[in-house]
């Protein structure tokens, strides 16, 4: 009996283990939650575990430490309704020129420096447009009071959420011309210490950085790549991505290979495969990427637990 026990222990740790491997695949609406609900026939499939949504920090603190919580609240609630989880990103930076959402008091109050810096294609040339904008959080009065949305984020939603993650690490700003006393050290501290932030108020759901480059550093040059994985490797804390581009060289050189050797150490990696990532043609092939060979290298590559697929990619 004691031996039949055993065997029995034994194939449940099979069972665990084989379960433990499978990849959740999510769906990625970026920040339209309004279709949602369009979307239950998809998200009836037992193949999708869940949703990433994109709350811009400006929707959920419309005045200075007043928080509305209301659409995170009606998400999850649908979500709930068919057996499906919720992870949430937070976003502080943007990729248009007039996307400003942060909230006002950031932009008009003097210790907040403007709260935004630029984001430029071709950071440097002279004819240099603005993108988008990203959040001073090298700003210590601006990552105060991102912390504190994050701690109201925490207060409300901890387990409730699947996962919360912070956005990607890369930005192009114009360093030598810049006016908020901008360093690549103090950006990679102030990244740092927000995901630490993040991991200590959120007890409960999963905490992933989304991480592809650093400013200033290129193959790991200043060892903020390594930094970070060591650090998330320590603290329990998970990371990922906005691409999954298999072997595209820029990444190869920057997040990828510490992905990979990190594989299987971390306590989740989550990547996105998102509708840019469509457009890359495979080497071998001459082909786009299929939504195949797009989960193989997250999986195997990568090391991922879970992918955020656009809907046109699923």
């Amino acid at each position: 009996m004691k031996k039949f026990s055993l065997i029995l222990l034994f194939f449940s740790f099979i069972t665990i283990a084989k379960a433990n491997s499978k990849v959740e695949n999510f769906i990625f609406l970026g920040g339209d939650s309004k279709q949602l609900k369009s979307l239950q026939k998809k998200l009836n499939n037992k193949q999708i575990a869940g949703v990433q949504i994109v709350y811009t920090w400006k929707s959920l603190e419309p005045e200075k430490g007043k928080y509305n919580f209301t659409q995170i609240e009606n998400d999850l609630k649908f979500l709930e309704s068919i057996h499906k989880k919720l992870f949430i990103q937070i976003q502080d930076r943007f990729f248009e020129p007039t996307a400003k959402n942060i909230p006002t008091y950031l932009l008009q109050e003097p210790q907040y420096n403007g709260g935004l810096t630029p984001q430029l294609d071709n950071p440097g040339e002279n004819k240099a447009l603005v993108s988008g904008w990203i959040t001073q959080q090298w700003n210590t009065s601006v990552r105060q009071r991102y912390q504190k949305l994050l701690l109201a984020l925490a207060t409300k939603f901890d387990s409730r959420v699947y996962g919360i993650n912070l956005p990607e690490t890369a930005i192009d700003i114009d360093i030598k011309h810049d006016t908020t006393n901008f360093t690549c050290d103090k950006y990679f501290n102030a990244e740092l210490d927000n995901i630490r932030f993040a991991r200590s108020v959120f007890k409960y759901s999963y905490v992933v950085q989304y991480v592809n480059f650093f400013p200033c550093e290129w193959n790991n040059d200043h060892n903020y790549m390594s930094k970070l994985f060591q650090y998330a490797k320590k603290n329990n804390i998970g990371l990922g991505g906005p691409d999954v581009v298999p072997y595209k060289k820029s990444h190869m050189n920057n997040s990828y290979p510490f992905f990979h050797k990190y594989k299987g150490s971390l306590t989740l990696v989550a990547m996105a495969v998102q509708e840019p990532d469509s457009t890359y043609t495979n080497p071998k092939t001459k082909k786009h990427f299929t939504h195949q060979e797009f989960a193989n290298f997250a999986k195997n590559y990568l090391g991922a637990n879970i992918i955020f697929w656009s809907i046109n990619n699923l």
